[in-house]
């Protein structure tokens, strides 16, 4: 697949044919338990990878950076290796 210079986004949405969760380092792991649903971590994450409704994230395309969990008032966001 090519991409044209300058990344000029071609399409609205094109993203989802393009998951890049494979080369992922680290992954959050979202605690429930701590989480006061300030939605944050959806805010903040670059890719849309977290669910506005429950907060999961779909590691199809989070790329690990950890964002969501530096954001993350209350630490309810671990990175972790994998």
């Amino acid at each position: 697949m090519s991409y044209p210079l300058g990344a000029v986004i071609l399409e609205p949405g094109s993203s989802v044919k393009h998951k890049t969760g494979s080369w992922r380092t680290k992954r959050p792991v979202h605690d429930e338990s701590k989480c006061n649903r300030c939605g944050l971590c959806w805010v903040y994450c670059p890719e849309s990878a977290v669910n506005p409704d429950d907060f999961s994230v779909d590691l199809n395309y989070c790329k690990g950076c950890g964002i969501c969990a530096n954001e993350c008032p209350v630490k309810a966001i671990e990175m972790v290796e994998g």
